[in-house]
């Protein structure tokens, strides 16, 4: 029996890889990383003692890089376990809860018709690319060399033309024995009760081939040579092949190149991730400069089933929109329309281009390094949403402070998960707490929003130059501030400092311990930002890194008093194994240690609030019986926290006394 491939797609969407495989094997707890769905194992297709086989629910794939097999759901129970093809299909059907598929003798017809219509499609296309190298279209030839694209970029994307006749595709279908019905199935012409006779839809055009994700042309977008032509762009319109909400233009080549970039890892140059930008030509001229994992929309703006494709790539795709007012306003769009779909290990990061900038200008003119940059500094989505509520306007009054609050607790509260609902309306509490904290002021006056009494009035209006937040530019100066330079008090804790600078220090270690140094999440959310910069230019610069290129590229990104506060407080601490001078093995034991402490830290954290969140549900459903237990266990909880907080000391001394350190000995 034949399954359709929407059928298999939504048994792989329903059971994750890790179900499947974890029946046969004893996953690795030091290497595997439950939160991200990402799983390592000793291969159970041939012995070994070290786990090599690695499972990622995202992907949907294993991978053994001992032995080399590699595969899906189905591929691992018909290799492994020797089943047939059918009966794999069966038991996952089984386990994802999907009834199998009755013989539909009107189902196979309907697939043999669509196989039918690809041939056309692929016909189609092979056409246009004909008629792009013939002399009908040397204009065509000449826009797309003006526009810096190279003879092997437009084969790589198979680009056409589409003549300016209006039967020109149609007559050569038919020659070719073609019926009409399909070449009307497949939206090459226009046709209709109203017209009498049909004609090509595409004409005097470039031509993009749109592809599905087994990497068939469904579609075709067309850039009309003509600057009289009603629409500049012009795509296929709806078929039984391609629905345009659907479908996002070089999705099956850019989830290769992430996929075969970084084995999982996140960063912002390309290992891992997916780019969404707003064109055609902005991914193609990406991709020819090296930034291959770039995807658009279909000339509209994201719908939520394209935003679902890209989480099916990356949990945390890279939203990048030009820098000017309708590119704003796209991204403002976008981050509305994510947040409701947003949970755990799934969200949307957002890179905004310099005005006047899309990404096709900036790489042609510039390289690919100004766009690397500009993926470097990718805001989170939490940011964006404040960024956007309080950096326009001015807030001298309690009721304008009061309104405020009031917006971004409606816009929260559409986030569906109730826990990261819950910490995004943290977050912007905190946001606010620090937006509207008393700040000095002359004369010793304090300004401030639920301040104490005491606190002098504000004084100064909207044009009396006196508060920081009495014009928008002093506004904007306040969000783009950074925690980690305004005060040694708000420095992220030592152990996440001690991190950071250790591998910025001693690079080797990154790709000695890539898998668990690039799953490192820390708290600071300035430090966030700068650890996303590091991984960005390691993935970058591969082999080549060094500490010296990487400080470079981190001061060009705007990271240099980031790592001059690291630097102090290191120092302040006299923890000499993160610092430059450390030796390499010594360097290693410090950064172990730190890195225990961390996961325990982050563990407890967790553990915390679970059990506050099982004391509120007990509290609320008047179970008296496990209140006393989970008050037990939270407390035990927080003794174990002030433990491990007064044992951070345990990293502070390595090295020094095995006196391999070459730097400063304590005094």
């Amino acid at each position: 029996m034949r399954f359709s491939p929407s059928f298999l797609d939504e048994i792989r969407d329903r059971v994750p890889i890790s179900a499947v495989v974890g029946r046969r094997v004893s996953w690795d707890k030091k290497k595997t990383n439950v939160s991200r769905g990402d799983y390592w194992a000793c291969c159970p297709f041939h012995g070994e003692k070290s786990p090599s086989f690695h499972c990622e629910d995202r992907k949907g794939r294993y991978h053994c890089f001992g032995c080399g097999v590699s595969g899906d759901h189905f591929r691992f129970l018909t290799e492994l376990d020797g089943m047939s093809f059918p009966e794999a299909v069966q038991q996952m059907a089984d386990m994802a809860g999907v009834p199998m598929p009755q013989p539909d003798a009107q189902a196979e017809r309907r697939e043999k018709e669509r196989t039918s219509l690809l041939d056309v499609m692929e016909m189609a296309t092979a056409f246009f690319q004909e008629q792009l190298q013939s002399a009908a279209g040397a204009r065509a030839r000449a826009y797309l060399r003006d526009r810096g694209l190279t003879g092997r970029t437009i084969e790589t994307f198979r680009l056409g033309y589409a003549p300016e006749g209006r039967n020109a595709l149609k007559e050569h279908l038919a020659g070719k024995g073609v019926p009409k019905e399909q070449i009307e199935a497949c939206g090459l012409v226009v046709y209709g009760p109203e017209i009498p006779v049909s004609y090509d839809r595409f004409r005097d055009r470039i031509m993009f081939p749109i592809l599905s994700s087994r990497e068939k042309v469904i579609a075709f977008g067309g850039r009309a040579m003509s600057p009289d032509a009603p629409a500049k762009y012009l795509n296929s319109n709806e078929t039984e092949l391609f629905h345009k909400g659907s479908v996002l233009y070089n999705f099956a080549r850019a989830r290769k190149a992430a996929q075969g970039a970084g084995r999982g890892a996140q960063d912002d140059r390309g290992a891992g991730t997916i780019i969404a930008v707003e064109g055609y030509m902005d991914v193609i001229a990406l991709h020819q400069a090296g930034v291959e994992n770039a995807v658009a929309p279909l000339g509209t703006a994201l719908t939520e089933n394209q935003l679902d494709l890209l989480w099916k790539m990356t949990p945390q795709p890279v939203l990048c929109f030009d820098g000017d007012g309708a590119g704003i306003r796209a991204a403002n769009r976008a981050a509305e329309l994510a947040l409701p779909h947003i949970r755990p290990g799934r969200t949307v990061r957002f890179a905004l281009l310099p005005d006047g900038k899309d990404p096709d200008d900036l790489v042609r003119h510039e390289g690919r390094k100004p766009f690397d940059k500009v993926l470097a500094g990718a805001r989170p989505l939490a940011e964006m949403i404040w960024t956007r509520e309080a950096g326009g306007g001015t807030y001298e009054t309690p009721e304008s402070r009061a309104e405020l609050e009031a917006r971004l607790r409606q816009l929260v509260s559409v986030i569906v998960d109730e826990n990261v609902r819950r910490h995004y309306q943290q977050d912007m509490r905190d946001r606010l707490n620090a937006f509207f904290q008393p700040a000095s002021r002359q004369g010793g006056e304090r300004r401030g929003f639920g301040g104490r009494q005491g606190q002098g009035r504000q004084q100064g209006g909207r044009n009396g130059g006196g508060g920081p937040s009495s014009t928008p530019s002093a506004i904007s100066d306040r969000l783009a501030r950074s925690t980690l330079v305004r005060g040694a008090q708000e420095l992220p804790a030592l152990r996440e400092s001690v991190l950071a600078l250790t591998i910025v220090n001693q690079p080797q270690l990154l790709f000695e311990e890539y898998d668990e140094v690039s799953a490192i999440e820390f708290d600071n959310r300035d430090l966030q930002r700068f650890w996303s910069a590091v991984l960005g230019i390691a993935a970058g610069m591969g082999e080549r890194l060094s500490r010296e290129r990487l400080v470079e590229e981190l001061e060009a990104s705007g990271f240099e008093p980031t790592l001059k506060a690291l630097d102090q407080q290191i120092r302040n601490s006299r923890l000499w194994t993160a610092t430059e001078e450390a030796a390499p093995s010594d360097a290693r034991e410090g950064y172990l240690q730190a890195m225990a402490l961390h996961k325990r830290t982050r563990a407890l954290l967790w553990q915390r609030r679970e059990l506050e969140r099982e004391l509120a549900e007990a509290t609320e459903d008047g179970d008296g019986d496990r209140v006393p237990q989970i008050l037990r266990a939270l407390q035990e909880v927080q003794m174990e926290t002030k433990r491990m907080e007064n044992q951070e000391a345990i990293i502070d001394g390595f090295g020094v006394m095995s006196g391999r350190v070459k730097g400063p000995a304590k005094g």
